[in-house]
């Protein structure tokens, strides 16, 4: 018992060490790239105007408010949120589609990840724009989220299938053994033992799903990306705006992260031993 507690305290202080590893190279980082900033700056005769970014984050007269930037970003929330539901939803039904015993059902789902993979976003957000969008009548909003949710379910697929057929084959007996249905089997025992051991790519994918989102200003969607454009061609304030865009992408997805970090821990600690 008194090795076992040695052990375990020599295992919290390594990871407090390794934490504080990761907060000094981010601090050395961040210290290194502002130093850049200003010698850059300084050689350039640029002169910064943090001061106006404030107004374009929020304001406080009567009120909260948002500014254009984070409406931008309620716009880019709206599209990831639904595209992640949509995407997770393409790459289990095409993860489904290639386990199962149907040529056919095989073959479509091939055809289409070879398509989607094989082929540039930007390419396709065009053509689901150009093409498709004026032929079913949908608005730019879901031609955006079907572009990417079609994209990132090509990638969401090949995560899930992995999941899925690195469980023991005694899971798939066991369902079987006691009369489950396949939709039931997948439902309570496949699906749940899988995703979490696929979490790690999973939220990955998320985090690109997040910064890939950025494209759909270019069909005219006043998302963060979008709005940062329209700011920059009326203000001249390049580096600012983009520099507090990107630290929005940024906190965005270390948010996220550590989300998915805290939910793996936390069903690390619900899983029996």
């Amino acid at each position: 018992m008194a090795g076992d507690g040695c052990t375990l305290a020599y295992t919290k202080s390594r990871k407090g060490l390794g934490s504080l590893g990761h907060v000094a190279a981010y601090t050395m980082t961040m210290l290194a790239l502002a130093w850049f900033l200003a010698e850059g700056s300084q050689k350039l005769g640029y002169n910064w105007q943090w001061y106006q970014i404030p107004k374009y984050l929020f304001t406080l007269q009567d009120g909260f408010r948002p500014g254009l930037l984070l409406q931008g970003l309620w716009v880019t929330f709206k599209i990831t949120g639904a595209s992640l539901l949509l995407a997770f939803a393409v790459g289990l039904l095409t993860a489904l589609s290639r386990m199962s015993k149907s040529k056919a059902a095989r073959l479509v789902a091939r055809i289409y990840m070879e398509l989607v993979r094989n082929s540039p976003l930007l390419i396709q957000l065009f053509f689901i724009y150009f093409v498709i969008a004026p032929l079913v009548d949908i608005s730019s909003f879901w031609a955006a989220v079907w572009a990417l949710s079609l994209f990132e379910g090509a990638y969401v697929s090949e995560i899930l299938r992995a999941g899925i057929t690195s469980l023991d084959k005694g899971q798939f007996e066991a369902a079987k053994s006691l009369g489950m249905s396949p939709w039931p089997m997948y439902r309570h025992i496949i699906l749940p033992q899988a995703i979490r051991r696929v979490l790690p790519p999973l939220t990955s994918q998320a985090i690109s799903l997040v910064k890939d989102s950025a494209l759909v200003s270019t069909i005219a969607i006043f998302d963060l990306t979008m709005q940062g454009q329209a700011i920059v061609a009326e203000t001249f304030l390049t580096f600012e705006i983009w520099f507090t865009v990107a630290a929005i992408y940024l906190a965005v997805t270390l948010t996220l992260s550590q989300a998915v970090n805290f939910l793996k821990k936390h069903l690390q600690t619900d899983t029996p031993n």
